[in-house]
């Protein structure tokens, strides 16, 4: 009962910042943090195999419980140009710190069978803008993360074959606020949304050792739909458009945010080269188009939606890395990677302003004892300069430039135990 409550608690703690071509997280406080990902779905080389491919957990040769903790920075700065319409700054950085990590346990029923449990958070993002800045009529705060309870089974076919599936169980938490352009002049008002969900689906994997030393890994996991639901709260609203919202009854009913978790395919392969080297490789996709509505705001006098879809498309993954064993007791890695933008440049948002991301990792894992390992790794990743360029009307106005400096780093640091 005392592993379990550590899960929670550990949960409960990690959030942050987090993104892949749409706001997916590979960096879960993991050894793969230093390999950019590469190997994600075939490495099965420690207990986080239980989220990364469940059918790894069979390849263990003992039970391990797994903890990582992770500092991330991110520097998002956003540059207004002079098609903006709205007076303010420029909203300083929306990011800065956050922390991340993750927790998985894995038992060993048999040589073949085993169970486990995880908790995570690979889904979502955070970010708070200056009150005051030229998009605040699009966004002033925006958080939406997904918390993962996992429980997973895992079982050895043959020398060749392992299968594996788990429960995604995730709890979702949103929060938006947006100012209000009132109709007088003066202060602004402010719309706020809050709302709590749970959804769940299916983690199913697959790894083939058609030899020694070769590892082939496949790995599904399926959508997760979170259904947020919020009576909106108004705040400093003026007398103009205060009628115009009892009008439309927005004070009584209740926003709705559909938001679907997209389903991802992880395909990797591991190849080892003496005693000494390895190298890995991923192809990934993830159905981002399904995504649904997210940006929240008043765009004009007319409308009766505060929601706008925000046109996410299907991302793609690729990821290269290689491990370098020169001593029985040291470990170091090295990986490459790149995700596709979720969003064209005419659909990109200050809610989730993503685009292309390029990463670049390395760690190093000591082997302190022969049951413990203690694993450090970085990892700097990118997205090169984005554009934004967006018009709903004459209570958001118009924002219009560029983000640029996209930069994040990781820093995370792991301890394993085998027993």
């Amino acid at each position: 009962m005392l592993i379990f409550a550590v899960f929670f608690i550990t949960a409960g703690f990690f959030s942050g910042a987090a993104w892949a071509g749409g706001i997916a997280l590979y960096e879960i406080g993991t050894p793969d943090v230093g390999l950019a990902a590469a190997g994600w779905a075939a490495r099965a080389q420690d207990a986080s195999t239980l989220f990364k491919n469940p059918a790894g957990m069979s390849l263990l040769s003992k039970s391990e419980l797994q903890a990582g903790i992770q500092a991330g920075y991110a520097n998002i700065d956003f540059s207004p140009d002079s098609r903006t319409t709205t007076s303010g700054n420029d909203g300083g950085n929306a990011v800065g710190w956050f922390p991340g990590g993750s927790l998985f346990y894995v038992h060993k029923i048999t040589p073949d069978l085993s169970v486990g449990f995880g908790t995570l958070a690979y889904f979502g993002n955070s970010l708070k803008y200056d009150e005051s800045w030229v998009g605040r009529y699009y966004a002033q705060e925006a958080t939406l993360i997904g918390y993962t309870f996992m429980p997973a089974v895992s079982y050895r076919i043959n020398n060749w074959l392992s299968v594996g599936a788990g429960l995604n169980a995730m709890y979702g938490t949103l929060k938006q606020t947006v100012a209000l352009r009132n109709l007088e002049a003066g202060r602004d008002g402010q719309l706020k949304v809050e709302d709590q969900d749970w959804g769940f689906g299916a983690n199913l994997g697959v790894i083939i050792q058609p030899r020694k030393g070769t590892r082939i890994g496949i790995d599904y996991l399926s959508e997760v739909k979170l259904k947020f639901s919020d009576r909106p709260q108004f705040s400093g609203i003026g007398p103009g458009l205060n009628a115009i919202l009892q009008n439309r009854n927005s004070y009584s009913n209740s926003l709705d945010l559909d938001i679907y978790v997209p389903q991802m395919v992880m395909g990797s392969i591991y190849q080892e080269i003496g005693s000494e080297w390895a190298v890995m490789a991923n192809v990934g996709w993830q159905q981002w188009s399904q995504f649904g509505k997210m940006d929240v705001s008043l765009a004009s006098t007319t409308t009766n939606s505060f929601t706008t879809d925000l046109n996410y498309k299907d991302t793609w993954h690729v990821a290269g890395g290689v491990m370098y064993k020169p001593l029985a007791a040291w470990t170091f890695t090295a990986g490459v990677g790149y995700d596709s933008s979720a969003v064209d440049d005419e659909d990109r948002s200050v809610t989730f302003p993503v685009g292309e991301t390029y990463r670049l990792g390395m760690g190093v894992q000591w082997q302190v004892k022969p049951d413990v390992k203690l694993g450090f790794a970085y990892e700097f990743a990118f997205s090169p300069d984005m554009s934004l360029d967006k018009n709903r009307g004459p209570l958001a106005g118009r924002i219009s430039g560029e983000y640029t400096d996209v930069v994040y780093s990781f820093f995370a640091l792991n301890l394993s135990w085998q027993f």
